[in-house]
């Protein structure tokens, strides 16, 4: 069953059960008074019958007319009797016992009596008259009453009905209103796919379950889709930079077997294809790095840190470990206790690049880091004496395996300024370069302060 029907049958069952409650409570109050009601009725009979009948000698003969005409319109099956101390039915002209002594010794004992015999209500009033004490019994059948209950019965069991039909059909439109949306986030889920990765579902400013579903749906996207990049990356990288050493080394090795060679040649072959070997341990080496990289920039979790205290940590270890000039200068109007999100060790890895980079190119010359704020933006400039980046190069700077490192006789495998640019994107800021007009380069972290 699909959900809006089933949405549809729970509001008409409840609905329908509230309304059954209602029309049960009005029948049977109804009913009740209606009773209470003929009970008032038949006692008002016996009061009648004691005045007309016990004390009749002491009223006038028009008076006893009139009380006659008024009160006693004779009631459907109507039965009174008046018995005296010995339970003998008298005064009325008929004698027949129609109620048994015991019954008649009962509303003596108490006053007065009212039950319901079948379909008939029964009334009895102990009365104390100059001529004895009488007991006077009414019974009449209702009909009146049980007629309109009737009617009320198949009116409300029209109206029940009708009314259940109605909601049913008003819940499901309702319902089918109500789950447009889920409608037509499950057509837009239909559209993601392996070649669709970059997909979204749209997501609106409601704060309702769907919406909450459609942004956890996105959230997963954004999780398969670096998956996919990464598989995708990974397997094109390893067959992109795997490939050529691994054809040198074969051909290198064909070339040495094809015929006899001295010691010397048969040196200098192994050397080279070492010299391959080795290179393809640092492809290697940049692939899993990559392969990590990704993988932490997807798991990773950010918290507020201090940036000041970051800086300080990366200058003193440059400082120890490399015995290189790292210069960490402020904005004069800027807070040192500017604090961003960010997952510490990523965001140390990426500016730990930059900054390789930089004292790599200029021939370990003294770096300089520049911190301001504008707009609650945290800007890191770190600029270097290099000789800047050519023109024709500035395209793929962030590239997977790009380097000009061998160029100028540096070591490099290409990945640092990749991971720093993954990582900064995952902080949500942005990082640039330009080239510096007296020489070398100038790159910029923007960062989100923390309010």
């Amino acid at each position: 069953m699909k959900i809006k029907d089933r949405i549809a049958l729970y509001f008409t069952l409840i609905s329908t059960s509230m309304l059954f409650a209602v029309l049960c409570t009005v029948y049977f109050t109804f009913m009740k008074f209606l009773e209470a009601d003929f009970f008032e009725r038949l006692t008002d009979r016996t009061m009648v019958t004691a005045k007309l009948y016990l004390e009749a000698d002491e009223i006038s003969r028009d008076a006893l007319n009139t009380v006659r005409h008024k009160y006693l319109q004779k009631l459907n099956s109507e039965v009174i009797r008046v018995y005296d101390k010995k339970n003998r039915a008298t005064f009325i002209g008929d004698t027949a016992q129609y109620w048994t002594p015991a019954t008649i010794d009962q509303v003596r004992r108490k006053g007065r009596l009212k039950y319901t015999d079948g379909q008939r209500q029964v009334v009895g009033i102990y009365y104390k008259d100059n001529q004895g004490d009488f007991v006077i019994l009414a019974s009449a059948n209702d009909q009146g009453s049980h007629n309109r209950l009737d009617k009320l019965l198949k009116i409300m069991i029209f109206i029940f009905i009708l009314i259940s039909l109605v909601v049913l059909l008003l819940s499901r439109w309702i319902a089918q209103k109500m789950l447009k949306p889920l409608q037509k986030f499950m057509l837009e889920v239909k559209q993601a796919g392996a070649q669709n990765m970059e997909f979204r579902v749209e997501e609106n400013n409601n704060k309702d379950e769907i919406n909450l579903i459609a942004q956890s749906f996105n959230h997963l996207m954004e999780e398969l889709e670096q998956a996919f990049i990464l598989q995708k990356t990974f397997v094109a990288n390893a067959s992109h930079e795997l490939r050529t050493p691994v054809t040198r080394i074969m051909m290198t090795a064909e070339l040495a077997l094809s015929k006899e060679r001295d010691q010397l040649a048969y040196q200098k072959v192994i050397a080279s294809m070492l010299e391959d070997a080795e290179k393809m341990e640092h492809t290697i080496t940049g692939l899993v790095a990559l392969a990590k990289m990704d993988l932490d920039l997807i798991n990773s979790k950010l918290v507020p840190i201090k940036l000041d205290d970051l800086l300080a940590k990366i200058q003193t270890e440059w400082k120890v470990q490399k015995d290189l000039d790292l210069n960490i200068t402020y904005q004069k109007s800027i807070d040192t206790n500017t604090e961003i999100m960010a997952n510490a060790v990523l965001l140390q890895i990426a500016l730990d690049n930059i900054i390789s980079n930089a004292f790599k190119f200029s021939n370990n010359q003294a770096v300089h880091i520049l911190i301001e704020t504008i707009k609650n933006q945290s800007f890191i400039h770190i600029t270097d004496h290099g000789s800047g980046i050519p023109a024709d190069d500035q395209a793929a700077v962030f590239n997977p395996f790009y380097t000009r490192a061998k160029e100028q006789g540096h070591h490099g495998e290409g990945m640092g300024l990749y991971m720093a640019k993954k990582i900064i994107d995952l902080l949500k800021g942005e990082i640039t370069f330009n080239n510096a007009e007296k020489g070398g380069c100038i790159f910029t972290v923007r960062l989100a302060k923390l309010y």
